[in-house]
């Protein structure tokens, strides 16, 4: 991505201060969708690095993951798989646990979400908007990988890289602003 193209995605995101609670910068990504210019700019460029990949699926996680995922696998023609919270999708799913601050929360995906006509091993991207911490991001690594499929590499529109969260992931990871 080339510095102008950054700097438009950049500035469209804004900062809330002590959001949800006293000392977190809030990075808020509303300002991001309503922005046609910088959402394009955003969605031009995932089309630009993926189209290449040999993938069968995009997977976003809920729900923020939702919203850039289901737009890029429309652009790469590409099925999209939601992976939800626990308890949201209706039919048999597998799940994964994964550590919060205090206590744990789960996630899930249908048991056939990725499945290719041929019966080969699908080439998952995982996208999500935040990586922080990487217990959401790790789970749904695991769940890709415990269904079947490859995941090729995880996808952020923001990384807070001093949190490490890169680090609890099992996939390469690619993310569009780093803060270090």
């Amino acid at each position: 991505m080339n510095e102008q193209d950054k700097k438009i995605i950049e500035e469209s995101i804004r900062v809330i201060p002590d959001f949800p609670k006293k000392g977190i910068m809030f990075k808020d990504i509303t300002t991001l969708l309503n922005n046609p210019k910088a959402y394009n700019t955003l969605i031009s460029h995932l089309v630009d690095r993926y189209k290449k990949y040999d993938l069968d699926y995009i997977a976003g996680i809920d729900a923020r993951g939702f919203i850039f995922g289901a737009a890029l696998a429309s652009h790469l023609n590409l099925g999209f798989v939601p992976i939800r919270k626990k308890g949201k999708l209706p039919y048999t799913t597998v799940s994964e646990k994964y550590s919060l601050e205090y206590g744990f929360d789960e996630v899930e995906v249908h048991i056939d979400a990725f499945t290719k006509k041929d019966g080969s091993k699908a080439n998952v991207l995982l996208i999500d908007d935040l990586l922080a911490t990487g217990g959401t991001a790790s789970a749904a690594t695991r769940l890709i990988e415990r269904v079947g499929a490859n995941c090729k590499e995880a996808c952020f529109i923001i990384e807070l890289a001093f949190l490490k969260g890169a680090d609890k992931l099992n996939t390469p990871v690619y993310s569009i602003i780093k803060e270090q």
